[in-house]
Order: structure tokens, then sequence, then C-alpha cells
């Protein structure tokens, strides 16, 4: 918690002036002047600038971000309004003034208030100049449903609250579209691809009432919606496989991608969905996905730049988390806040740096990190390794307790076994010591040099300035690794034996090796080579009590190391040779039972059983191996975060702030306890937050509707849009919350609504009236996102990999593209085979340099949040279409099926054809117009059978012989014509 200046305390209680643009038609109670949907978005664009909650921009004292300053008496004894009184007040003077010098906003502002904006101002003044606080900072509540005329076109809530705007605007709802274009526009708008004609032929024949609820189900349950929805969420998290700054190297987030796709299609619930990703890692016994969710706090750009300042980064990385979070969960511009009190909504710079302390836990470099993340399995692997658990558990139970006839066998075999073991104690062998790096000119010269050990054995002296060290964490039977090129580097242990005995050892070294026991030299190689196990062989001769081993390894060059293994009388273990020197009759239950289980391990009769266990833990070691890694959220000591004036990353004068949330916005009840990212995302989706239920909804609206009720999707303040249908917005955002976060249930509601089945034609009137359709008189229509066009491309020609998750891959892409990617120099090499045909969702995002076909179709580089994509028309897009790589494959395999196909002529495939890319049945002159396409490339590839075959030759997929070339390249033609149509890529 923190404390409160006065200040903050008293604004906190006052009712806040907040401001949106305005959009006059729009409301849902058009016949008063009401403050949030007419007057704030007038004082917003053009009053707050000067007077608005930026003091240190303000002018005259006068302030219209909250009702006391705009009533406040100003110098010479005048008010600005006056309430009942707009010829009293100085305001509409002001805004009305025909001088320059008087009016109001000043001439170089560029700004002048139309006479429609002064009269809702005086008229609004007339009424009593009522304040009422900014609609998104109220908790919405559920509103009744208002009443309708036309009560049976209303099949859902949502229904009646469009129709009532329609209704009270004098317009008439469209009919419904046809059954073609409602399972098409599912398709698109739930999955991402187009139907099959198969599932169209389902769906037209299906009469029953429930057909069209029965169709959402199906599609709500494909895999595919999933993918559909992250394409969404990973543009407003600013998802990619780069770092982004620098030299945009890559990084290891893809299982982050996966899990937001299992997420949707689980149907996880929103509010547990945000605390995963927010703070995952927090979570009490967090499981491994809820760690890969909180990835999302990695999505920032990082720099690897050498000359880079890690307090500037600090500075970014904190700036990009609160940008993110605040647009993405609360549709809030708190980044503005940064460097200056926000000019249009209450929050201010404290506010700004206190949402980035909850942050400031994440343990991270913030330059240059090298962080690789965790192992993470994808479900598939999950599943594999599942069996392979289950498989090897079933092994190691079975060499515990054998059937019963075998079991008896392995007890005889045991009690022979018993009768010939050497009871005799094993040689105890003390804990390595090291000395060295001792140097040398050569690797040569420091094998003949005798250095200061080979003289004497004294672990407390420090001959040539150098200590022995005990080295208890060196186990036998492993390769350890040394230090010191051209030099000799000695180790030394005791061996104690109760009797004369001798003891044969497994050696390895790099490079050359020499070993004594007791002053004896046993071993003398020079030899240059890396260490591996079992490179020599040495007997050692050893007398009862102490003795001193003393090896020597030399190094010529590059690595170094030694290998060490005992190959007689340590191979049973203590305990075991322990108990069964314990004659039999005098054994307890525990020495009788270590005795069996090593006899088990050693079994002759067990010798296949141990070996499929070896093989199937080897397999699952292999399959650990073959786990990608994911950057997640480390939580550690916090860093100090302090106000940085004007957002001055130099400047650490400001003073030091503790993670809160926005102070008009309440607080969090924490104790005494420093408040966590778990604490913010848990408020963040408290029933009474009055921000993330609109904001989502809103968001979900614009993916079926194509503009959302508010349209500033990253901006529910003052600056954003008030909302065309405010009730309809607040019931759905209550909806969202008392539904449990029901995503799906939300969409739902949306796709079963009346407004969502109607047709996209507009009529005249309604087009006129309201040509952009915020008052959804209509549906509306729009070009495909970029993933998806190349996705509806590569489906209706069959290429399209219907696999789901893993890293994410390389497509086609022009040569030279990545010719200036330096730091290292990379060159992007395609995949082979079905990962070349991945949905769009998985290609690799390269923030500096994005895949060109994405770029092409308005794909963000997700530098930043992207709330909406833009969607232009532009000629590039129709050169993509006809000559990109991938749609002109595409083309041809689908060509290849339509001369393949059912069909007994031309006309025929061509309706087929059509249909499979548009889901409807052609015109006959739109079937003419291909004809005749198909003609004049017949006759042109027929004379050149170069074109012919270099057209042919696009792609990896072969092109069949038993198909006539000629033939084939003219039905590409047709093919690449119908993938470019304007309704191929566009959602009616």
């Amino acid at each position: 918690m923190r404390g409160r200046t006065p200040w903050r305390c008293w604004r906190s209680l006052i009712p806040l002036l907040l401001l949106a643009p305005l959009v006059p038609a729009f409301g849902d109670d058009a016949e008063s002047v009401d403050y949030n949907r007419d007057v704030r978005p007038i004082l917003a664009a053009n009053c707050y600038a000067c007077h608005g909650p930026d003091a240190a921009q303000r002018k005259a004292g006068l302030r219209f971000d909250e009702r006391e300053g705009a009533l406040a008496t100003l110098r010479r004894g005048r008010r600005a309004i006056v309430p009942s009184e707009p010829e009293r007040s100085e305001m509409i003077r002001r805004v009305s003034a025909s001088d320059e010098e008087e009016r109001m906003p000043p001439p170089e502002t560029g700004k002048r208030l139309t006479p429609a904006e002064i009269e809702v101002l005086r008229r609004w003044i007339e009424q009593g100049a009522a304040w009422s606080r900014h609609w998104a900072y109220v908790t919405p509540e559920r509103p009744p449903l208002p009443e309708v005329r036309d009560r049976a076109w209303s099949r859902t809530a949502v229904d009646r609250f469009v129709l009532a705007r329609l209704e009270r605007e004098g317009l008439e709802p469209s009919p419904d579209a046809d059954r073609v274009t409602l399972i098409r526009r599912l398709s698109l708008d739930l999955l991402g691809l187009p139907p099959e004609p198969g599932e169209i032929d389902a769906f037209l024949a299906d009469e029953a009432d429930d057909a069209y609820a029965r169709m959402i189900e199906r599609i709500l349950g494909s895999p595919h919606y999933g993918e559909r929805m992250a394409i969404y969420w990973l543009d407003l998290v600013r998802f990619a496989d780069t770092r982004g700054y620098h030299s945009d190297n890559p990084r290891n987030v893809s299982p982050y991608r996966d899990y937001v796709i299992d997420a949707f299609n689980e149907n996880r619930p929103f509010d547990q969905f945000t605390v995963e990703q927010l703070a995952g890692d927090l979570l009490p016994d967090a499981s491994i996905w809820q760690r890969v969710a909180s990835c999302y706090n990695k999505l920032n750009q990082t720099t690897e730049e050498g000359g880079a300042q890690a307090r500037e980064y600090e500075a970014k990385n904190s700036s990009d988390r609160v940008r993110n979070v605040s647009v993405v969960w609360m549709g809030a511009t708190l980044g503005c806040a940064e460097c200056h009190e926000h000019k249009f909504d209450p929050y201010e710079a404290d506010d700004f740096y206190e949402m980035a302390a909850f942050f400031a836990d994440i343990q991270e470099s913030a330059i240059m990190d090298r962080d690789q993340g965790i192992p993470v399995p994808t479900r598939e692997l999950e599943n594999e390794l599942a069996a392979l658990d289950a498989r090897i558990a079933a092994m190691k139970l079975e060499l515990e307790r054998p059937q019963a006839g075998l079991a008896a066998a392995i007890a005889s075999d045991q009690a022979e076994w018993e009768r010939s073991v050497d009871r005799s104690p094993s040689p105890r062998l003390g804990a390595w010591h090291s000395i060295g790096p001792f140097r040398a000119a050569t690797g040569a010269e420091a094998f003949t040099t005798a250095y200061a050990p080979e003289r004497e054995i004294d672990l407390a002296a420090a001959p040539d300035g150098l200590r022995w060290r005990e080295r208890a964490d060196w186990k036998d039977g492993a390769v350890h690794a040394l230090e010191g090129e051209n030099s000799a580097t000695y180790l030394f242990r005791t061996i104690d034996v109760d009797s004369d005995a001798t003891l044969d050892v497994s050696l390895g070294s790099d490079d050359g090796i020499r070993v004594w026991i007791n002053d004896e030299l046993v071993l003398s190689k020079e030899v240059y080579r890396g260490v591996a196990p079992d490179q020599e062989r040495v007997t050692l001769p050893l007398r009862a009590g102490a003795n001193r081993l003393l090896m020597k390894i030399v190094n010529g060059g590059g690595a170094h190391g030694f290998y060490f293994r005992p190959l007689a009388g340590p191979e049973l273990p203590g305990e075991v040779r322990a108990a069964i020197a314990v004659p039999a009759a005098d054994r307890t239950d525990d020495q009788r039972g270590v005795i069996a289980a090593h006899y088990r391990s050693i079994a002759p009769r067990l010798a296949p059983s141990r070996a499929e266990l070896a093989d199937l833990e080897k397999r699952r070691a292999d399959v650990e191996k073959s786990f990608r890694r994911c950057l997640v959220s480390v939580s550690g000591p916090p860093r100090t975060v302090r106000v940085l004036p004007r957002g001055n990353w130099m400047d650490t004068s400001g003073k030091v702030v503790e993670p809160a949330i926005p102070s008009f916005l309440g607080e969090l009840d924490t104790g005494d306890r420093r408040a966590t990212r778990l604490d913010l995302a848990r408020w963040l989706v408290a029933p009474d937050n009055p921000l993330t239920a609109r904001v989502f909804v809103n968001r979900l609206w614009m993916l079926f509707f194509g503009s959302g009720i508010s349209k500033r999707l990253d901006d529910l303040g003052a600056m954003g849009e008030p909302p065309v249908h405010p009730k309809l917005l607040d019931w759905l955002a209550v909806e969202f919350v008392e539904s449990g976060w029901d995503v799906k249930r939300m969409v739902r509601q949306m796709v079963l609504s009346s407004t969502y089945r109607q047709s996209s034609v507009p009529t005249a009137e309604a087009l006129r009236r309201d040509p952009y359709n915020r008052l959804l008189a209509r549906q509306s229509r729009w070009r495909l996102d970029a993933e998806m066009v190349r996705d509806g491309a590569l489906a209706i020609s069959g290429l399209l990999s219907r696999k789901m998750g893993g890293p994410s891959v390389k497509p086609y892409q022009p040569a030279g593209y990545w010719v200036h990617l330096n730091f290292p120099k990379r060159k992007w090499v395609a995949d082979k085979g079905e990962d070349a045909f991945r949905r769009g969702l998985y290609t690799w995002w390269q923030r500096s340099f994005l895949h060109p076909g994405m770029i092409a179709f308005d794909a963000p580089s997700r530098e930043e949040c992207t709330a909406e994509r833009p969607r232009s028309n532009i000629p590039q897009q129709a050169l993509v279409l006809l000559n990109d790589p991938t749609y002109v494959e595409a083309a041809r395999v689908f060509a290849l099926q339509i001369v393949e196909g059912d069909g007994t002529d031309d006309r025929e495939r061509i309706r087929r054809a059509f249909r499979r890319a548009t889901s409807r049945a052609p015109r006959d002159d739109e079937v003419d117009v291909l004809l005749d396409l198909l003609e004049a490339h017949r006759e042109s590839y027929a004379s050149d059978p170069q074109a012919a075959a270099a057209l042919l030759g696009v792609g990896a997929t072969p092109a069949p012989a038993s198909v006539q070339a000629a033939r084939l390249a003219a039905w590409t033609s047709v093919a690449r014509a119908i993938l470019n149509l304007h309704e191929t890529v566009t959602r009616n």
C-alpha cells in the first residue's frame, strides 16, 4: 500500500470531467444533451490542451476536467460556466466570438468549434450543466432490456438493444443473410478458414430449427477456433519470435503462443487467463504451462547492443510493460503519463511509475539478456513422456517384484551368487585433491618437468603460489574438466585397504598422463588426444593401510580433463558388501532387502528387462532433449522504482514509489505487504473493475461486427469514442463477469443474434444515414487478415497443414530479404514438407523484417500493442495474390484438383472450383469470363511450352507428369484468378 497526498485523496472524491470524441448522431437517448456523449468530446478535443489535467500546461488557472474548476469565479469576477444561464457563461461568449483575439480556442491551435458544437454547449448549460463521471470509469450495471416494437426479430438480448436504437432512428434491420453466407461468415470469424463444400452441403440440408446453433457448437469445438482467437490476442500482447531492438535476434517464446491457443480452445475463464499471464509464476505450485503463460511479461522488446545503457533499457522495459498492460486490459493510454500528467485522463505520472513497480520483481538483464528460458514439452511430447513414464514405472515394478515362477529361479540364482562373492572389505577411496596448472612453454615440456608434487605431497603447501584444492564433488566414473594450456595438473587421493590387494582402474586423459602409487610410477604415456572413458587400464598394487595415489595430467592445448573408474572391489556398494559379510542367519530384513535389490540389478535372468528399461530411459532422455525452451517470469528482490522527471532515465532525483493501481480507481488492500503482479492481475479481473470486461467484450464485438461498440479499441478514455450502444456494452460486460468470464458464452451471445445474421448488403437509406454501419442495420464486410488470406488459399488448394503448435516455421520468402540483418548475419531458410504450409499464425515473426506477405495485408510488426489492424486495399495485394510463390503453388495444386476431380466439362469444373473458393455457386456470366480466360491461356501455353514449364515449376510441390503441361498451366491461370477474387479474400 502507499500513502496518498491530501490532493490525491480530495481529487478522488470529486466528479471527474473526462472527455471523448463526439458522435452526435449516436447514443441510446439522443433527446437531451448528455454530458458524456455530447459535451465531453467537444471539450476534450478543443479545450483540454490548455485547460485540462496537466497543471504545467494549464492557462489562466481554468480547468475543465473537474466541475469545481469549471464553475469557479475567474479574474474580474467572470465565470466560464453559469449553470442554466448560457448568456452569463464566459465559455459561450468566447467560443462564439468573432474577434480572433477573443475567440477560443485561439487561432494558433488550428481548432474552431462548429455552430453545431457551440449549440450543444449552449443547450447543455441551459439544461443545468450536469456533470457525470466518464462512462468507462463507472462500474457497469446490468441495464434492463429495452422494449421494442418488433419482438419477433430479437433472438437474443443483444438484438433488443440494437433494435431499440434502430426503431428510434427510423431504420429497419436487414433480412438474414442466405445460409451459404452464414456458414462462410461463421467459419471465417471463428476459425479463420473457409468452410469445406461438404460442410456447406450438410448445413443446407439440415432443416432443423436448431441447425444454426448446432453449427456454432461444432465450430466452437474445433481446435482451429483457438488458433483464430490467438491471432488477435498475439497482436495485443505484441508476440514475436525476435527481440526487436538492435540486431533483432531470436528468442524462445513459441510455447507461449501454444498456451494461448490451448486457453481459447479449453475456454479457460478470462480471469484465470489474465492471472496466469501476468503472474503465473507467482501461483502456488505453478504448473509448467502457468509458468509458460508468464512469458507474457517477457514479450517486450530487448537489446543486445554492446554500447546500450542498462538504466535506459530498464526504463524502456518498464514503460513497454505499463503501456501494454494498460492498453490490453484497461483500454487506457497510461503510457502518456510517463513524462507528465495525462492531458485528457486522470492518470498522473505517479500512477505510471507505480504501475511499473509491479514488474520490478522480474529478474532479467536490461541489456545482453542471454536467458534461454525453461524446457517446455509440446502437448504431443507431454503425452509421449507420460506414456514412457508409465512404462518405466511398470518395468521397475517388474524388476522389483518378478512373477512367482521367475522370482523362485532368481532366489536360487542369488543364493549361488552369494556363495561366490568375495566378502573381503572394499578399498576405501578418499576425496580427490588437485593442484595446478603448472605452466610450461609446451605440452612436451610440462610432461617431462618434475614439479613439486612429484617430490613431496604436502596438502598444506603452496608450491609456485598454487594451493591444493579438495574436490569432494568429483565422482568416479565421470569426465572432469581441468584448466590450463601447455601445463600440468596433479591429482591426489588415498586408497585404504585392510590387507594387501590389487585394484584395477580405468583411466582417460587429455593429453598425457603419469600415475604413481606409493611413489612408484605405474603408468607414463605422452599422448595428445581428447579425454574419454576407458582409454587406459592399470593395476594398482595396494598394501594394508593407506595408499597414496598421484596422477599427473598434461595438456598441450584445447580442452583438458581426466577420467577415473575403479574396476574391482568397489563394484559392490558399501552397504551391500557390509550386508553380505553378515552370515545369512544373522541378517536383518533390511540387509536381506539390500542384497536382493542389488542382485536383481545384475541377475542374468533379468538382463532383457533391464535392457528394455535402459532403452525406455534413454528414449525418455531423448524426448526431454527435444523440448523447446520458453522465456518465463522469474520473481526476485524488486528493483527500486523512482518517478523519472519528464521520463529522463538519467535523472534519479524522483521519489521512490511502490506498486499501486491508478489512484482515482481506488487502491489495493494488501495490508503491510508489498503488492505483487498477482495482486494487479486479480484487481484487473475483480467484478467491480470498470474497465477490463468492457474492453474485452468491445473487442470481441469488433471481431464479429467489424467495429467496436466504442470504436477506439485501445482507448476507452477521454479521447476515445463514447459507445454507440452504451447500455448494450454495459449489458455485455456484466454478462461476461457474471458468466464466470466465459469467452465462448460471449461469442455465442453475439453470433446467435439476429444482428449478426443480417445480410451485409446495405439499403440506400442505411448507407446514407449510417455509412460506417455503427447502428448495425446490416452486417459489415471486410478484407480478411493477412494470415487468413494465406490460410484460405492453402486450404482451398488442399495444401494447408492442420498441424497445431510447435516451433515457428519459415515458409517461402523473397531471397535476400534478410541481407541487412547483422550481428550475426542471417539467412532465411525455408522449411520443407508440411511446415512450409502451416497456418500463418505459426510463421516466424521477425519484428524488423516481418514476412513480406504479411506486410502486404497489414499485419503489424508487433513492436507495440495492436488493438485493431488497419485494412488497406492496394495494388500490391493483387500482385502478391497473383505472383507470390505461395499463391502460385496453391493455384497450381488447386488446378490439379480441378482437372482430376469430378466434372463432365470445363463449365462444370469452373463451377466446382468457384464454389470451393467462395462457398457459393457462380453466375453464368462469371463462368463465361473464366472460360474465356481458360481458352486464351490454353492457346498461349500450347504455343509456349517453356512458359508452361516455368509456371508449373513454382513451389516445392511437384507437378505430375500425368497431366499435359499446357492444360495444367491454363487451369492454373484460372485458379490464380479465382484465388485473387475480392470475394475470396473478403468476409461478407
